[in-house]
């Protein structure tokens, strides 16, 4: 069976066609700036890679043209749309209602469109998704992978806020946290790599979004960000947790709308607020190692902070046996996964310097007499997507 993989964003898609069987990534492909007049889609067909500039409109316009490619003569990836045997879509919020991934019926729909006030950014856009695939492969099953439903396993009082309690009755406010596919892949695969199921993991996700999960025998009992992607550790551009009265604080020194507020804190906040840089961690790299006082303020800043949420994990899961790093920076930042055991060497945590200057790895890192092993685990949150898809509908 081939699935083909759908992860909607705000104006953007990316996707991939999976075979199944033969545990191939036939093709991978991000639209971007959809909407607007200067939309293109990069392509690659089994390492293949072009740029296709092709406006359009919307979402049902971005994946008519995926799939035109897919059966076109210059590609000929499938002979035809038959040979798609299932479609599977990233739905960042499920709330509470969704624990697994399920098969898409017109309820769950319904559902899903419940849970835009906790995702009005998110949930839309999947939901166009999934509403395309409805139009363009109305015979092909969908399946929906959600986000939050990793961590529905998290107990009551981890995800509880400490507000009245009518807020979580009356409209469901508490944690539920996200990166959810991602902290769910690495679990597995770090049971796999040390062939150990019973095992305290703690997964850092490092990437322009970023949040730590603490794992438990491959269920989640914490994690970084909460009712929205915003809380947590300093992103690239959001700002993680801040003291909370500082927001009407400084809409009233600025004059400053709520909507505004919530753009800036997501938008011109995290290591991009604090250096003035770039939202590029590459770029923000650079200028430290040339002695840019801001960019290393935001790099430390953001590495001890991280490095503080590891230590609660500790507590939550009363020791911890591996640490984990995934994501684009997590994957690639040598410099980044340094800094942050620096500060975890009075836990034992021993990084190796040399084996930590591998990219996009797998790898263990840790030094032989480490306490805590250390790993790079880089993430494959498509082919959970898939997998998913594949055993909900084959």
């Amino acid at each position: 069976m081939k699935v083909l993989v759908l992860n909607c964003g705000s104006s953007s898609l990316k996707c991939q066609l999976i075979d199944m069987e033969k545990n191939e990534r036939i093709m991978k492909g991000h639209y971007d700036r959809i909407g607007g007049s200067r939309s293109s889609l990069r392509f690659n067909v089994r390492g293949e890679k072009t740029v296709i500039e092709h406006p359009a409109r919307d979402f049902e316009e971005a994946i008519s043209e995926i799939l035109s490619l897919l059966v076109s003569d210059k590609y000929k990836v499938i002979n035809s749309f038959e040979e798609i045997g299932a479609v599977g879509h990233r739905i960042v919020h499920g709330g509470e209602k969704f624990k697994e991934s399920v098969i898409i019926d017109e309820k769950v729909i319904e559902a899903i469109k419940e849970c835009i006030t906790l995702a009005p950014l998110h949930n839309p856009a999947g939901l166009a998704g999934i509403e395309a695939c409805k139009k363009l492969l109305p015979n092909v099953p969908m399946v929906a992978v959600f986000d939050t439903s990793f961590h529905q396993t998290m107990p009551e009082k981890a995800f509880i806020y400490q507000l009245p309690y009518k807020y979580y009755e009356d409209y469901k406010i508490r944690k539920y946290g996200f990166h959810g596919i991602s902290h769910r892949y690495v679990a597995n695969r770090i049971s796999e790599m040390t062939g150990k199921k019973d095992l305290k993991v703690i997964n850092c996700h490092l990437g322009q979004g970023a949040s730590l999960c603490a794992i438990e025998n491959g269920k989640s009992v914490d994690t970084t960000m909460g009712l929205t992607p915003l809380a947590g550790v300093p992103m690239g551009t959001r700002c993680g947790d801040v003291d909370p009265s500082i927001i009407p604080t400084v809409m009233k020194l600025y004059d400053i709308k709520p909507d505004e507020m919530l753009r800036i804190m997501n938008k011109e906040s995290g290591a991009w607020g604090v250096s003035g840089v770039s939202t590029d961690f590459r770029d923000i790299e650079r200028a430290a190692a040339n002695g840019d006082k801001r960019s290393i303020l935001a790099l430390e800043g953001r590495a001890y902070t991280i490095a503080q949420y590891i230590a609660k994990f500790i507590v939550t899961l009363q020791g911890v046996d591996v640490i984990t790093f995934a994501g684009g920076v997590g994957e690639n930042g040598f410099e980044e996964r340094e800094r942050i055991c620096k500060y975890l060497e009075c836990f034992g945590v021993k990084l190796d310097k040399e084996k930590n200057l591998i990219r996009g790895e797998e790898a263990k890192i840790s030094t032989e007499d480490s306490k805590v092993g250390i790993y790079i685990v880089p993430t494959n949150e498509e082919l959970v997507i898939a997998q998913d898809a594949y055993n909900l509908t084959k």
